[in-house]
């Protein structure tokens, strides 16, 4: 089976993107739900991250949230450890979860499809971009932040232009009703390649 793999952006759209995909019967993997359920549920990664960052990591037996970002934000060698007990893990279960799916091809959605190393799992990279002050606006009305807190966590992810330059396709979301049309010509690209696949 085909995979293609969807990346972009805080507030670039690429969540609205897998959403269209998934209208449309295409079978979506968010790598971010998936790395959440994943640290609350598999015993091992739960074992490994405990031991990396301590009993408080997990209060009540779910993964406390708050006391991990406070580690992994302010410590980049937290970020990178946190990163490669999760990462695999998530990988893993992608490709396992990609074995049960039916249909021509599957999407995996994740916001660190290169900087994690997930365009290795995947035969074919989109790239959902949009311009800085549209995404800023985006986020904080979806967020209800500011818009300080928004160009911090953008200037923490790879640029479009880096995003464009490593992407096989691109898909610019500045008008809501363009994203469908992209959306409808990439399906049968991919349809067409996965039939050759």
């Amino acid at each position: 089976m085909m995979k293609v793999g969807i990346t972009g952006g805080i507030g670039s759209g690429k969540s609205t993107v897998c959403r269209l995909f998934a209208r449309l019967g295409v079978a979506v993997y968010d790598s971010d739900a998936g790395a959440k359920r994943l640290m609350t549920e598999d015993a091992e990664l739960r074992r490994r991250i405990t031991d990396r960052f301590g009993a408080e990591a997990y209060a009540d037996g779910t993964l406390n949230r708050t006391y991990l970002a406070g580690r992994v934000f302010s410590e980049a060698q937290a970020l990178a450890d946190l990163n490669a007990i999760v990462h695999p893990a998530v990988r893993a279960d992608f490709a396992a979860w990609a074995e049960q799916q039916e249909g021509d091809y599957v999407i995996l959605e994740s916001a660190l499809l290169f900087d994690a190393g997930f365009d290795a799992c995947v035969d074919r990279t989109v790239a959902v971009l949009a311009p800085e002050a549209l995404r800023i606006e985006r986020t904080c009305r979806r967020d209800g932040c500011g818009a300080d807190q928004v160009v911090r966590r953008i200037a923490a992810q790879l640029d479009d232009d880096a995003l464009s330059a490593r992407a096989d396709y691109v898909v610019v979301n500045i008008f809501e009703e363009d994203l469908e049309p992209a959306v409808v010509k990439l399906d049968r690209i991919f349809s067409h390649e996965a039939a050759r696949h």
